[in-house]
């Protein structure tokens, strides 16, 4: 199975604080890997890191072949980004939005025009493009968030809790597009607070402190772990937390 994310005692300190201590993984491609920890554990930490953002303070890692020491703008050319907080400009149209982040991760113009029109006919976009992203319901914006972040067909799509005060059914429908974009060898890296949706992860880590407290399946730690749901797997690693935000 070809590595597209490889980390070995990968470590992030801020002064005496140690945020992400020495964790290593591997992530494949096409997998659904969940990336879980309460508040404070360090997994935002360590995925600014993954994504080009952050530089580690010691230990390696590997993101689409490159290095995140020496190659941190390549690594953001391949991978795509998503999160609750931001994901589209609402003062502008469905269309400029594509257009924007076609153009920020590098799409020339016919590319563009090519992965444009494909993304509009497949979500059925058309009666939509002219009109505000402000003024769609949150389901659409999922959609096209989830759809613009992945436009440049990246090797890695990181989704930082996004489907945060989404409803149910909307949660569910945007779970189909990550298993879409998952069957067309697109790896996507989830942090959630929602424990169902750790079930349909292929792999879930669970960090604790800084570290990688659990690394399984989600049959296995259930099994690990003696427990009904990864709810009660998640509550029994976080009861023995030192530290929150």
């Amino acid at each position: 199975m070809e590595k597209v994310i490889t980390a070995d005692k990968l470590t992030k300190k801020f002064g005496d604080f140690t945020a992400v201590n020495a964790i290593s993984f591997e992530v494949y491609k096409g997998e659904i890997f969940g990336f879980l920890g309460a508040n404070g554990a360090g997994k935002t930490t360590a995925m600014r890191i993954l994504s080009g953002l952050s530089y580690p303070s010691s230990g390696k890692a590997m993101v689409a072949g490159f290095d995140v020491y020496e190659a941190s703008e390549e690594i953001k050319k391949n991978i795509g980004y998503m999160s609750q907080k931001f994901s589209l400009y609402e003062n502008l149209t469905v269309k400029e939005n594509i257009r924007f982040f076609g153009g920020i991760y590098g799409l020339g113009r016919k590319e563009l025009k090519t992965a444009s029109e494909q993304l509009i006919e497949r979500l059925q976009l058309g009666p939509e493009v002219n009109k505000l992203v402000g003024s769609l319901p949150l389901g659409w914006k999922q959609k096209i968030a989830f759809s613009v972040a992945i436009l440049h067909q990246p090797k890695v799509v990181f989704l930082d809790e996004p489907t945060g005060g989404v409803d149910p059914i909307t949660r569910r429908q945007f779970w189909e597009l990550i298993y879409e974009a998952s069957e067309q060898g697109i790896t996507a890296f989830v942090t959630t607070h929602y424990m169902d949706e750790a079930e349909y992860c292929d792999r879930v880590s669970i960090m604790v402190d800084g570290a990688i407290a659990a690394l399984d399946s989600p049959l296995k730690l259930k099994q690990q772990f003696n427990a009904a749901s990864m709810d009660a797997v998640f509550l029994q690693l976080a009861r023995g937390a030192k530290r929150s935000d």
